[in-house]
């Protein structure tokens, strides 16, 4: 491997520690929490504007594309297709930004994403609207919108191997789930803030110039991440690759040549874990008010209580990972998935409040599961070399051109065959796709992400055992002492 020897980003971590142990002062204790702040409050901000752009939409179609009824037609198709399109540059800030964090470090890439993605979401909530300026008015979202999707292409792959890289190892885990939190303290507030804002000026002040104030708060949410940012040191696991020069010139080349088999895991992977998290948090209240006729306040706040509830499991089933590994919970969930999404979506259907409660509840359940253990599971595919690069190529790909579309192919499918249980189905053939790439992913629970080597038990692909996760915390072990 072509080698070059990177001078560590950032701040050094406490020198005595030996990456993927438990630190030992409370400095290194007080760097942890601050690594663990600062990918997630990033990763906040980001999902803060997707949420909101989910929960704006009919008003968003109202003020860039015309719409006048606000049913779900063709003006909510075209405002969650400019969505969709942001999405298509998101592999190309993964080829860009994912090998430029392999070679000179996460933080540094992880400062300027949350950057780019403060000042473009923050720029639409100052855009002119269609009757101001007509058709500039959608072309000027599309490009905040396609700035915002460059940068979440090195965004989400940075934190999660940020955060990865940082934890110890035997709670990796548990720590990696923080990111999810953060992404769903994201949606939270985008909720919160959107059916607050809803309730308080009505359907007509948010057409006439309301809707501006949630992408605004993303400006400070921003400035606050970015601050934290640069105040955070190296990820450990990189400085020493970095020391040693393990790290590579051409990760690109590196990871499509050598890795190609864990981009495609990754990839299908990716293709359950996002269609489900986009149709879930994304679309659900455009399809309950729009599609389903249900209140909009109704369907926003049932939505709230199910994602506090996904908030105050996360960390435990992170934890939970660490002790019996990442596939059984994977495995479990993209069963249910294929079994349960047909059956769950008919409940939002019903006319009784408590059935469209239990409905959204599974699927939030599930999308439980997955969340808790992706951020530690996805960055542990890779070698350190080409650890932010295989992230980056394999999420982005895979989202952008199977998950990023699901809410626009699902509006319109719906639109043009009448059939209201068309994301059940989706979901449904997503979790047989998740299904198969989980069964081809080694266990890596409490595997060390140091050195050149995949982590995690060859004979570990196919069906999960306990005794995987004890072989890998005894090698990360022996791996430390020797050190």
């Amino acid at each position: 491997m072509t080698t070059s020897s990177q001078p560590t980003q950032g701040r050094h971590p406490e020198p005595q520690a030996v990456p993927g142990s438990e630190p030992s002062t409370s400095e290194g204790k007080r760097s942890l929490h601050r690594s663990i702040l600062g990918a997630a409050l990033g990763n906040a901000v980001e999902w803060f504007d997707y949420g909101v752009y989910g929960y704006l939409t009919i008003y968003m179609a109202v003020n860039f594309f015309g719409s006048t009824e606000g049913d779900g037609g063709l003006g909510v198709t075209l405002t969650l297709a400019t969505l969709a399109l942001s999405f298509l540059v998101r592999p190309l800030g993964g080829l860009i930004l994912g090998p430029l964090g392999d070679r000179v470090g996460r933080q540094k890439v992880m400062v300027l994403t949350v950057t780019m993605m403060t000042l473009a979401t923050g720029a639409i909530g100052l855009l002119p609207t269609l009757e101001t300026v007509g058709l500039l008015a959608p072309v000027l979202l599309l490009i905040c919108r396609l700035v915002q999707g460059f940068s979440a292409g090195g965004e989400y792959g940075g934190a999660a191997v940020y955060m990865a890289e940082s934890a110890p190892d035997k709670r990796r885990g548990f720590f990696g789930s923080f990111l999810e939190f953060g992404t769903t303290v994201g949606f939270i507030m985008a909720a919160i803030v959107c059916t607050t804002l809803i309730a308080i000026v009505g359907d007509a002040g948010m057409e006439a110039g309301w809707w501006r104030l949630p992408f605004l708060l993303t400006i400070p949410l921003g400035l606050t991440a970015l601050w934290i940012r640069t105040r955070l040191t190296e990820a450990a696991v990189y400085t020493e690759a970095s020391e040693h020069e393990e790290t590579t010139k051409s990760p690109l080349r590196t990871v499509l040549r050598n890795n190609w088999r864990q981009l495609l895991i990754v990839a299908g992977f990716v293709v359950l874990l996002n269609v489900a998290f986009y149709l879930i948090l994304g679309y659900m209240p455009t399809y309950l008010s729009g599609q389903l006729g249900h209140s909009t306040a109704q369907g926003n706040w049932m939505l709230v209580v199910v994602m506090a509830l996904m908030l105050v499991a996360i960390p435990p089933v992170g934890a939970l990972s660490d002790r019996i590994g990442r596939k059984p919970l994977l495995l479990a969930a993209a069963v249910g998935y294929t079994v349960l999404s047909v059956p769950a979506i008919a409940l939002l259907g019903m006319e009784n409040l408590v059935l469209q409660f239990i409905g959204l509840g599974v699927l939030g359940f599930l999308l439980v599961i997955l969340v808790s253990s992706v951020s530690s599971t996805l960055p542990a595919m890779f070698p350190t070399a080409v650890r932010y690069t295989g992230f980056a190529i394999a999420y982005n790909f895979s989202t952008a051109f199977f998950a990023g579309p699901s809410q626009t192919i699902a509006n319109q499918l719906i639109e043009t065959t009448g059939n209201q249980l068309v994301p059940g189905w989706y979901m449904a053939i997503a979790g047989v796709i998740g299904l198969v790439s989980i069964l081809c992913m080694r266990e890596t629970a409490q595997a060390t992400l140091r050195g050149e080597e995949l982590p995690g038990v060859p004979a570990s692909v196919g069906l999960p055992k306990r005794e995987y996760v004890e072989l890998n915390r005894a090698d990360a072990e022996e791996r430390r002492v020797s050190a």
